[in-house]
C-alpha cells in the first residue's frame, strides 16, 4: 500500500473524525490537528508527484479558505479552530472541490445549527445533565461546533477529488 494511499484514506479521515470528536465534545479543533493535516498533505503531494502548479493551486486555495475564515473569525462569526480546519481542508481539496466542500458544510452546518437551537430550546433530560460537553452544548451563551459540518462536508467531497483519485491510481 503506497504512503500516498495511507495519508488519503487512513489519515484524512481519522483527523476529520477527531476534528468533529473534539469539537463536539470540547468545542476545540487543536493547532496540532491543522499542522497534521498540513503536513499530511505535502508529503502527499511530493508522494503523488504535485509538478510547482498544481502545489501552487492547491496552497492558493488553502490560503483564499485560510484568509477569508480569519476574516469571519475577526468578526466574531466562526471559531479559530474552525477557521484553521477549513483552511487545512481547503489545501488537500484545491479550487477543484472547494465550492462544493464549503457549498455541503454551509448546508450541513445551517442543519446543525438548526438542531442545536431545537436541542437548547427544550430542558436536558435529567441524567444527561451530569454531560459537562452536552451541558455546554445545551448552554444559550455558546457556539456551535461547526467543525463537525466541516468535517461532514470534508469526508462526503473526499472521494470527488483530485488528491483522492491520484493516490487510488484513477
Amino acid at each position: 500500500m503506497s504512503l500516498s494511499l495511507v495519508l488519503v484514506l487512513g489519515l484524512f479521515p481519522l483527523a476529520m473524525a477527531y476534528a468533529a470528536a473534539s469539537d463536539l465534545v470540547s468545542m476545540t479543533i487543536s493547532n496540532r490537528l491543522c499542522m497534521i493535516l498540513i503536513a499530511g498533505f505535502a508529503i502527499c503531494a511530493v508522494v503523488l508527484g504535485f509538478d510547482l502548479a498544481k502545489l501552487g493551486t492547491h496552497l492558493a486555495a488553502g490560503a483564499l479558505v485560510l484568509t477569508v475564515s480569519f476574516g469571519l473569525f475577526a468578526a466574531g462569526w466562526i471559531g479559530g479552530g474552525d477557521a484553521k480546519l477549513a483552511a487545512a481542508t481547503a489545501l488537500w481539496f484545491g479550487f477543484d472541490q472547494l465550492m462544493p466542500y464549503l457549498s455541503i458544510a454551509g448546508l450541513l452546518g445551517g442543519l446543525l445549527t438548526f438542531a442545536i437551537i431545537m436541542l437548547r430550546a427544550r430542558p436536558l433530560p435529567a441524567p444527561m445533565e451530569t454531560w459537562p460537553w452536552l451541558r455546554r452544548l445545551h448552554a444559550a451563551n455558546e457556539g456551535v461546533p461547526y467543525g463537525i459540518a466541516l468535517a461532514f462536508a470534508a469526508l462526503l467531497i473526499l472521494p470527488e477529488t483530485a488528491i483522492w483519485h491520484a493516490a487510488i491510481g484513477v
